[in-house]
């Protein structure tokens, strides 16, 4: 019996293991930012020429054209007010109730959400860096207004001076990937035709950003094209397979709805032979 005892502070403490390596993945994200934030110093007139050429390419690709989306909002300060709103608070609380949410209930539904938001932001910080792109609200060709600033909340501060966010980093919109991410996981975990609503958060958020002018629709698509190259590299968790040593009945004599019918027989008991037709 005293042999067993210090498992129990070992079973205490495993949570608090598993909670740290979270947290230092998280700030290993966030120094990899960082250091995209300063790697792009330097490169401005970069992002504002590719947001230029973003534009342009849109334009022939016959995509709706964002100024002509945001401009009904500016003619409503109260719409104005919630797009911005959306855009400040609603991107990382709802990533994180999710994660939150699936660590306790779905476990390794949060392991796999997890490595898909790790991948996405992996490779996004990648392109960040290959690409800098100015969004639309810092670009003078779209015409569009930063609404962040007018009507507030204003999530960015100027460009030049803001030392805690990358705003050359427009495509791909981790707003969108993210978003895109998190309706994904929360449709796996769900039942019933009501959990596609999931959905809804996605699509919002991608008319929130294009609204308030810091995203390009291409932003957005090539978040999720991104994000369906991580699903398929990231398996997503399947169900468990019946092992060959796992009873065919349950507790209680009931057979097992996972097994073959021929191996929730009784214990002695031959299954049926079919004798061959002559």
């Amino acid at each position: 019996m005293a042999a067993a005892r210090p498992a129990a502070p070992v079973r205490r403490v495993a949570p608090l293991r598993r909670a740290l390596r979270e947290l230092g993945l998280v700030a290993a994200l966030f120094l990899a930012y960082k250091v995209a934030r300063v790697a792009v110093a330097g490169r401005v007139s970069t992002a504002l020429a590719n947001g230029e050429s973003i534009w342009r390419a849109e334009r022939l690709l016959h995509l709706p054209n964002e100024a002509a989306v945001q401009h009904p909002v500016l003619s409503h300060d109260v719409l104005a007010h919630l797009a911005n709103g959306y855009y400040a608070y609603v991107h990382f609380p709802a990533t994180a109730l999710c994660l939150l949410w699936l660590y306790v209930r779905h476990p390794a539904h949060y392991l796999w959400t997890r490595r898909m938001l790790a991948g996405l932001t992996g490779a996004a910080l990648v392109l960040h860096l290959l690409v800098p792109l100015a969004p639309p609200r810092l670009t003078a060709l779209t015409g569009m207004v930063d609404t962040g600033r007018r009507y507030g909340p204003a999530v960015y501060g100027p460009p030049d001076t803001d030392a805690l966010s990358n705003q050359y980093a427009a495509m791909p919109s981790l707003h969108v990937g993210w978003a895109l991410a998190v309706a994904v996981a929360l449709v796996a975990v769900s039942r019933g035709r009501r959990r596609w609503l999931w959905l809804a958060h996605p699509l919002a958020t991608l008319l929130v950003v294009v609204t308030t002018g810091n995203h390009y629709w291409l932003d957005g698509l090539v978040a999720a094209v991104l994000l369906a190259v991580v699903y398929l590299v990231v398996p997503m968790p399947g169900a468990v397979r019946p092992s060959r040593h796992l009873p065919a009945q349950r507790p209680g004599g009931r057979p097992r709805r996972d097994v073959p019918a021929t191996q929730a027989l009784p214990t002695g008991v031959d299954a049926p032979r079919v004798l061959p037709s002559r």
